[in-house]
Parts: C-alpha cells; structure tokens; sequence
C-alpha cells in the first residue's frame, strides 16, 4: 500500500484504487451498466454482422483474477464525471470513442479527460477531429462542441459538469465537487478522508453521517454532532435514499 501514497502519505491520484465501480456509479449519478462499459469496455453481438466493440475509456487499476475491492482510482472518477456529463449532454459516447483518443494523442497525456488542457483546449480539439471523422462521430461532436462568438466552447451541460473539477498547479484533477446534489457540496479529495465523498463544510464523511441517522438519530442531532448545516444533510439523506440497502 505504501507504494500507492505519494510523499505526504495521500492516496495516489491515478494508481491508488479508492473505489469500487459501485461506487463510483452512485457518486457520479450513471447507472452501473453504463460505469460498467466505461470501465470495461463492451462487446455487441451482431448476426449479419461484425461484433461492435467498445474499448476502456475510463481509467481502472489492474488486481489479479478473483481479487474484488476497489479499482478506480480518484483520476479514474474524475474521467468518469466528464464522460458523465457527455452523457447529459445527450451525446452517445460509442460514436466519440475514437475522438477521445484523439484527445490523449493530440495532448500528449493519458489522461486527457482529467486534465486542465481539456477546460482550456478540448473543444477545440474536438470540434477539428469532427472535420475528419465519420458522419455519426462528427454528427455526436457538433452537438457536444459549438461555436459562440467565434470562439468553439462546450455546450452548457457540459460546461457545468467541468466546472465541478478543481485542478492543481500541473494542471491534473485533484478535486470533484460530485453531481446530484441540489443544496450540499459534497467532495471528493484524495487528500481528506481517503478520497471518500465529505461536506466541504466542515469536512464530515457523507458515509459516517448517514450512518449515525441510519442508526436512529435525528437529522437535526446529526447536524450538531458533524457541522453539517441541516438542508445540506436533508439533501444527503435524499440523494442516498435510492441507494439505499
């Protein structure tokens, strides 16, 4: 495990798996199929036709057969919440896979999608790889990429969903203010609670607040126990309550 913390003792950003594809399908708000094909890629059957293949597009930490745990690590889940706001942009992500690895080569990074370059720089990128692409892919890439004032910026979906990523001075995630929530700002940060998702105010773990309600305490005593004020955690209660047990 020490080989996964970097010189202060924080969790690796992009080789310390944090968490299960469970998890993170709850925390980004996609359904577990889709983080699934994400992480694993996907093979459609076709009888008149070739197999339609889908390769990885998110990042996963490798642990030998039979081994389950953890497996995405926080650069992971920062990728997943850009793919998820492609997602609600309504772009369908099998027809911009290969536009994805556009942005990898054109960058010169393997993890384009959890770094800077792609607030500063990706619609561009992107737009200009519609020009040479198939008419389904570039067809997906006009309606994720648009031209405003002549400058070619993200549509507002999309924007709003990289506006959730904090980065460090390289340019790399290292913050995710995480979707779903209407009043809360519930984080992720490698470097306060192992990754898992707290109140920016005050710092509690989401996980230990629900639990303490969960065992019987009111919402107002788990506020004054956490410092939580009490609409942000009416507001975890309510994005939790479909995942509940």
């Amino acid at each position: 495990m020490t080989a996964l913390l970097d010189a202060s003792g924080v969790p690796d950003r992009f080789t310390a798996p944090l968490y299960t594809l469970a998890e993170a399908s709850q925390f980004l708000g996609v359904p577990s199929s889709t983080l699934h094909s994400w992480a694993r890629g996907y093979r459609k059957q076709r009888v008149t036709a070739a197999d339609v293949v889908g390769e990885p597009i998110l990042t996963t930490v490798q642990k030998p057969t039979g081994v389950r745990g953890p497996l995405v690590p926080f650069v992971g889940l920062a990728e997943g919440l850009v793919l998820a706001g492609m997602r609600r942009s309504g772009v369908p992500l099998q027809r911009i896979r290969p536009a994805l690895s556009e942005l990898d080569r054109q960058f010169g990074l393997n993890h384009a999608l959890a770094s800077k370059r792609l607030y500063t720089d990706g619609a561009e990128v992107l737009y200009d790889f519609a020009d040479s692409a198939d008419d389904e892919t570039a067809s997906a890439l006009r309606n994720l990429v648009v031209v405003r004032s002549g400058q070619r910026v993200f549509v507002e979906v999309m924007q709003q969903y990289l506006k959730r990523i904090e980065f460090d001075s390289a340019g790399w995630a290292q913050l995710l203010h995480l979707p779903g929530y209407e009043v809360a700002d519930v984080v992720v940060d490698p470097s306060r609670g192992f990754g898992q998702p707290i109140f920016e105010r005050g710092g509690a773990r989401v996980q230990d607040a629900l639990e303490m309600f969960r065992a019987g305490e009111s919402l107002t005593v788990v506020a004054e126990e956490y410092r939580v004020p009490l609409v942000q955690l009416e507001d975890a209660v309510r994005v939790a309550m479909p995942h509940a047990a």
